[in-house]
């Protein structure tokens, strides 16, 4: 912690790394650190703070941190550092003393915001939209998208002053109040929008540059080409024009950004002047109307090209004479020539176009008329005679609509005039006071913009003739700029005006978007991007300037300034509904950091803005709107599974709070129903020295079964006290995170620390989870050495487990011979999955392979279900009952019943027994030390299977093999265990009746059968009345007598068990069998073991399952 200032999220932090450069918002501090060794030497020198001198690492002084923060500089890695650093190329002097940022409101903020928000659009477009929309409906579109951007500035406010915002403006903002899913799509959204926006610019400033300034530098001409045959000669310009304006633009970024800032001031006052010459020709129109004549033939506009003088004829001398127009109508220019049918009609009237404030044209253009493409431009409240049997023609002698217009056309190309209100956000390094210049400057300057346009449709409407305002590019006035015939002292300042202001306009959109994606890089969010975040030595980002370029001229091959405008309208418009959905967040998760200086905001503000933002988006244009926010899900979708992970306290994670908090305390209501039950499990497992898994399959294991669903708690337990093994603990914690990250087990990992392993265990059961989300299953390996002495408090830590879990109603899965189980990169073209339903378990045993069959390991396994008829048992009727049961229960699974009939008890099942008890004997009655204790056992172990092996070659069945597996098994003198689970313990009691009820009858060694009649033998041992061949038939009957019958008759049952199941199930991948309980009294534990040992010998993969007491399948939808 001593390093807190300067340590850095992974990805971010020292200069040659790809980190933002911002400090950590978990530390206090926030400057660098240069000097914090000479201060800490020096904190606690006092005699008086003694007492605290032991934590300085951790906890500086107060006058420590004060002077920190009071020395906080946060100049952004912008144009400026990179004009000081090619200044400084060569000499590099020593390291100056960073300068405190001096920039207020004024310039700081509220200019830079009037400039970027007033653009192309006001100059080129504002009054064709008048035109079409009419002033009531420019009014309202025009309110609408400035109501959005000041609701957008309020929150922008509010989350700016909460706290010091560092150099990144509202993608620094956004990312670290949604986090980093939802900050990388909305800055990569602002970046597009940003380079989209410098493609308008230019696109503006040829546009300018061929209509109103040099139409003779056309390159494709549209002299004598009609419809869209000029329409594409004027895109082909606009293309070619567009890409040399632009190659030319980024050479001038990457040569120096200084020279962009140099001419920023005149781009701007360009601006002011023209919007200052508007407002003068507005005044002068009051006093004395500018003489700007239109002609009209009819009501219908004509090209001013097309003649000369606005008459057919003239009369020179007493002389008719016909005029230009009058030979654009007509084949000859004699008056007995023959003329267009609506020219000879029509008469011709020349109106003013700009008949000034007190004309009363207001009221003609208070309502709109939208336009359908290559209609005529018709001046109301004049009548025109058609006929309409005779076809348009000499339809290129008018002036008519180049676009389909209507509502939703006009608010997505309107919506670029009011974006640029993060211009003072992004200057947020450069300010003096950031937290108080932001909000007023902002709002000051939406407020003098709105007030601009809103006025600006007014008097427009007020001051130009209808016809005028719907001409877009100024054809019927000579040519031309609609908005500069109004100016005033003359149509070229606005001509040059907007033409500098664009160039301006779309050279800071190619500084500033390279600047963005490079930030958006070094945050190391978005891996692919990286790249990006590299640049010049003085940090100039010259890859993001080149993909900045490429996807700029995207935009350029558009090539119409109606087509693009709306595309980056929805760029912004996603980047500010997610700003005013950070504010409301924040605002009503009321997270303890929440505490904004800036006090003029609400939730419903933030709502209204975003509501309001998410309107425009589809009212502009349904498509883009969609395509817009499939881009951001797409980007936000590879930051959650690919990106790095980052924690910068976002208001996401608060969500994430809430809503964890909310489900669990509805979890808390009840148990689930049977039909949303799925196995929670809980995978202990154990660490070697190192702090490594031992058993890393059963994590695959458990991601086969889970596929990412539901909950999965993987917990260990550490031996010692939590002071001294909390490091241990830690590093465990780690190595279980990263297993869990390799097998893609989506969960949580626990590491209990305890002074004994079995406690640590039992602490993990009943502690795991949290309320209502708690597991339902414990996973654990079997022990595979446990015969070992060294091993024996690991398989007694295991019946305990399986006590525990009997006891706690948990299930209970039991995967054996665990490192022979696939991993998930493996795949099984065929085989089987066999179950061998023995008892029931409410179904756990039938729903495993359904779920292991859903990933891809199992899914080309079929499912096969045995199960266990006995004498008494219809099996024909059981196995049509099952295959009803597994229909309604909608699982297809192959049936087949199994008839084991009873048999008598076999030698080889005594002497199997015999040397089961004797090895319990010696672990529990001997008194040696723990070497002599090891020695004496493994002696009687040799012996007893030597004598087991020489009986076997002489007398037993081949297929018996002295080697033990595992298996549990019921105790059936457990009445109470037996009471709390009858069903399960049928079978076994079963046939311990028809062992206990039928004669017993040892295989003989000349292979014939003695049959004892006496039904008590199974339970006392053989009657002293029982024939002389029943007492001894192989010379063994002392050590018989000795033996446990309980014990016989289940080694009896494993062994008859495990013959069947490895008949019919030898070859399955998988076999999984009911786990009976262990045994209460906790002296049979080694021969619990040794009972499975024998159950599960010779088969390859098992998984041993006990359920928890309750249904978990059903029938029922």
């Amino acid at each position: 912690m001593e390093n807190n200032m300067t340590d850095c999220e992974d990805g971010e932090g020292g200069p040659t790394s790809l980190g933002d450069g911002h400090p950590r918002e978990s530390s206090p501090f926030i400057n660098s650190s240069a000097s914090l060794d000479i201060e800490k030497s020096q904190q606690y020198d006092s005699k008086s703070m003694a007492l605290f001198e032991e934590e300085i690492d951790t906890s500086p002084m107060v006058s420590s941190l004060l002077s920190s923060l009071a020395n906080y500089s946060n100049l952004p890695t912008g144009s400026k550092e990179h004009e000081e650093a090619e200044n400084e190329e060569g000499a590099r002097p020593s390291k100056k003393p960073v300068k405190a940022p001096q920039l207020g409101t004024l310039m700081g903020v509220y200019l830079p915001c009037i400039q970027n928000i007033f653009g192309v659009i006001l100059f080129l477009r504002m009054t064709w939209m008048v035109g079409i929309g009419g002033v009531f409906g420019s009014f309202i579109i025009v309110f609408m998208c400035c109501s959005t951007t000041m609701l957008t500035a309020i929150s922008m406010s509010a989350i700016a002053t909460n706290g010091v915002v560092p150099a990144g403006g509202s993608y620094y903002m956004i990312s670290r109040s949604l986090g980093p899913e939802f900050g990388g799509a909305v800055g990569i959204c602002f970046y597009l929008g940003t380079t989209f926006a410098g493609a308008m610019y230019i696109l503006g400033c040829i546009e300018i540059l061929l209509i109103y300034i040099v139409p003779q530098a056309a390159i494709f001409k549209i002299e004598g080409l009609e419809g869209p045959e000029a329409e594409i000669a004027l895109l082909n310009n606009m293309r070619v024009y567009g890409t040399l304006v632009l190659s030319f633009m980024a050479i001038v970024v990457f040569v120096g950004v200084k020279y962009v800032n140099k001419l920023a001031l005149v781009f701007l006052a360009c601006v002011i002047l023209s919007i200052l010459a508007v407002y003068a020709g507005i005044i002068k129109t009051a006093l004395e109307p500018p003489v700007f004549p239109v002609c009209l033939l009819g009501n219908r506009t004509l090209l001013s090209k097309s003649y000369d003088i606005c008459a057919k004829v003239i009369e020179i001398d007493n002389e008719t004479i016909t005029t230009q127009m009058w030979r654009s109508f007509c084949d000859s220019d004699s008056l007995n020539a023959t003329c267009d049918e609506y020219f000879i009609n029509n008469n011709v009237t020349e109106i003013q176009g700009i008949p000034g404030v007190n004309s009363g044209i207001l009221a003609e253009n208070l309502f709109g008329n939208y336009l359908e493409k290559g209609n005529f431009l018709e001046k109301r409240g004049i009548s025109s005679t058609v006929d309409p049997d005779i076809p348009t023609t000499n339809s290129n002698r008018y002036v008519v609509a180049d676009i389909t217009s209507f509502f939703t056309l006009l608010v997505g190309i309107y919506f670029p005039s009011v974006t640029g209100i993060m211009a003072g956000s992004n200057r947020s390094g450069d300010l003096r006071d950031a937290q108080k210049s932001i909000p007023i400057g902002t709002i000051a300057a939406i407020t003098t913009t709105s007030t601009v346009y809103m006025t600006c449709v007014v008097l427009f409407g007020a001051c130009i003739e209808g016809v005028v305002l719907k001409d877009k590019f100024g054809e019927g006035v000579n040519g031309n700029l609609v908005i500069g015939t109004l100016a005033w002292p003359s149509p070229w300042v606005i001509v040059f005006g907007s033409f500098f202001s664009t160039c301006g306009a779309g050279l800071q959109s190619l500084t500033g978007a390279p600047r963005l994606l490079q930030a958006i890089a070094r945050d190391g969010i978005i891996p692919f991007l990286r790249i990006f975040g590299h640049g010049k030595e003085n940090g100039e980002p010259t890859w993001a300037l080149l993909l900045t370029a490429s996807i700029c001229e995207i935009g350029i091959i558009i090539a119409s300034l109606d087509s693009v405008a709306p595309i980056l309208s929805m760029f912004f418009l996603m980047c500010y509904m997610f700003v005013n959905l950070a504010c409301a967040l924040q605002t009503l998760l009321r997270t303890p950091n929440w505490r904004p200086r800036f006090k003029f905001y609400h939730w419903a503000l933030s709502f209204l803005g975003m509501s309001l933002c998410l309107s425009l988006m589809f009212i502009c244009s349904w498509y883009y709107a969609i395509v817009a926010m499939g881009i951001a899900t797409c980007i936000y979708k590879y930051i959650e599974f690919c990106g790095a992970e980052k924690e910068w306290g976002d208001g996401i994670r608060g969500i994430s709070l809430s809503a964890a908090r909310f489900a669990l305390m509805r979890l808390e209501e009840g148990p689930p129903h049977t039909k949303n039950w799925r196995p929670q499990i809980l995978v202990l497992v154990s660490m070697d020295a190192e702090q490594n898994v031992e058993q890393p399959r059963l994590l695959s294991l458990t991601n086969q079964l889970k596929a990412g669903k539901g909950l999965t708690i993987v917990g260990t337990s550490v031996q010692g006290t939590f002071l001294d093994s909390y490091t241990e603990a830690q590093r465990a914690d780690q190595s279980l995170r990263k297993l869990m990250e390799t097998e893609k087990v989506k969960g949580f990992s626990q590491v209990v620390v305890s002074s004994n392993i079995r406690d640590g265990t039992s602490h993990l059961i009943q502690v795991g989870g949290l309320g209502g989300l708690k597991h339902n299953t414990v996973m654990v390996s079997w022990p595979q050495n446990w015969k070992q002495p060294e091993c024996y408090q690991q398989f007694k830590n295991f019946i305990e487990v399986v006590r525990e879990t009997t006891i706690a109603s948990l299930a209970l899965l039991v995967p054996k011979n665990i490192s022979s189980y696939p991993s998930n990169g493996e795949r099984f073209t065929e085989g089987h999955i066999d179950m061998w339903w023995i008892v029931h378990d409410g179904g756990m045993l039938m729903l495993l392979p359904f779920l292991l069959r859903q990933h891809k390991v199992w899914r080309k396994c079929k499912m096969r279900i045995f199960t266990v008829a006995q004498m008494d048992d219809n099996s024909i009727q059981m196995k049509k009952d099952l295959i009803t049961f597994l229909y309604h229960l909608r699982i297809d699974a192959a049936v087949e019943v199994v008839e084991m009939h009873d048999s008598d008890i076999s030698a080889y099942t005594y002497e199997k027994t015999l040397v089961m008890e004797q090895r319990s004997q010696i672990l529990k009655q001997m008194h040696l030390t723990k070497n002599e204790m090891e020695r004496e056992i493994q002696s009687i172990t040799d012996s007893s299977r030597g004598s087991i092996r020489r009986k076997k070659m002489s007398t037993l069945q081949p297929q018996h093999s002295t080697e033990e597996s595992a298996s549990l098994v019921e105790n059936p003198e457990d009445k109470s265990e037996a009471d709390s689970h009858p069903k399960q313990v049928r079978l076994f009691q079963s046939k311990n009746e028809a062992t206990s009820t039928n004669p017993t009858s040892p295989t003989s060694p000349t292979g014939k059968t003695v049959t004892c009649r006496d039904s008590k033998g199974a339970q006392k041992g053989m009657s002293e009345s029982a024939p002389e061949a029943c007492r001894d038939p192989l010379g063994m009957k002392p050590e018989w007598e000795g033996l446990n019958q309980t014990d016989v008759r289940r080694m009896h049952t494993a062994m008859r068990l495990n013959e069947v199941i490895t008949k019919k199930s030898k070859e399955a991948k998988l076999v999984l069998l009911n786990m009976p309980g262990p045994p209460k009294n906790r002296v049979g534990d080694e021969n619990y073991m040794e009972f499975l040992e024998v159950l599960t010998e010779g088969l390859n993969r098992v998984l041993l399952v006990r359920g928890g007491g309750r249904e978990v399948i059903t029938i029922y939808s």
